[in-house]
């Protein structure tokens, strides 16, 4: 297991370079580890991330094991830990050698159940959403943008939620933690413009992951980790400035985004 040591728009590296290397944070579970795994298919090799131990070093094993080789390397770090992520992202750098990183993939996100059937949420995981889901975010992809910006290319990609379109009744942290990341990410959009470093947002709807394993989703609309990594990846590749995932969240947002406020009132929790 290695551990940190102390210490849109425009071109980016050409199909031939020798290696390609890619950072997931979040990777243990979920969408993360289905990211890491699709990544890996494409010939990517990977830097994970996660703050549960066991689960990491099992998923790079499974990665591994699929792509007969060692292209999976685990990193054990709790993304509040902001301090400690200048030198664990220089490491990972010098870590991959041969392999460049050209993509940065930030999909660690907490959703803890509420306290109560009204929706209810203690402070405290109130902060620590808005802690991981966004601060994490801005920490991550703030120190990737400086690297990318510096050499001229590199791919960053934050992954939302379509719950940040709009305010609801419950969960009013969880839904402004993905608000705040959707504008931070679309301003560094702006920022970064003509360096060469593209900006990714994806806006994921209703995906059956251990994150919302006790919620009722409509079957229908739900989709598996494995096919939202798919089209993450994907539009991670073509460098879409914003990819809902499915698509057709993007005309349903539309439309909750029309909606009076006495009708937002009157939706359930």
């Amino acid at each position: 297991m290695k551990q940190p040591t102390p210490t849109q728009n425009t071109q980016q590296t050409p199909a031939t370079t020798a290696g390609r290397g890619a950072l997931v944070i979040g990777a243990s579970s979920g969408i993360g580890a289905a990211v890491a795994h699709e990544l890996a298919r494409r010939g990517y090799t990977l830097a994970l991330v996660a703050r549960r131990e066991d689960e990491l070093a099992s998923l790079c094993g499974e990665i591994n094991a699929a792509a007969d080789r060692e292209c999976a390397h685990a990193y054990t770090h709790d993304v509040r830990d902001y301090d400690a992520a200048p030198d664990l992202l220089r490491q990972i750098v010098t870590d991959l050698g041969g392999q460049p990183l050209q993509m940065v993939v930030y999909t660690a996100g907490i959703m803890p159940p509420p306290e109560s059937a009204t929706g209810d949420w203690p402070f405290a995981d109130e902060r620590a959403m808005l802690e991981t889901n966004t601060v994490g975010a801005m920490r991550w992809l703030g120190l990737a943008a400086d690297l990318f910006e510096a050499r001229g290319y590199g791919t960053l990609v934050g992954v939302s939620s379509v719950a940040g379109e709009r305010g609801r009744r419950g969960n009013s942290a969880y839904q402004a933690s993905k608000a705040a990341l959707t504008i931070w990410l679309e301003s560094l959009r702006y920022r970064l413009t003509g360096s060469g470093v593209r900006v990714v947002t994806i806006k994921p709807g209703y995906v059956a992951t251990p994150m919302t394993a006790a919620l009722k989703l409509p079957k229908r609309a739900t989709i598996s980790p494995d096919e939202a990594a798919r089209r993450i990846v994907s539009a991670a590749e073509r460098g879409r400035a914003v990819t809902y995932v499915p698509g057709y969240w993007r005309p349903i947002m539309w439309t909750v985004r029309q909606l009076p406020a006495f009708v937002m009132t009157r939706l359930p929790v």
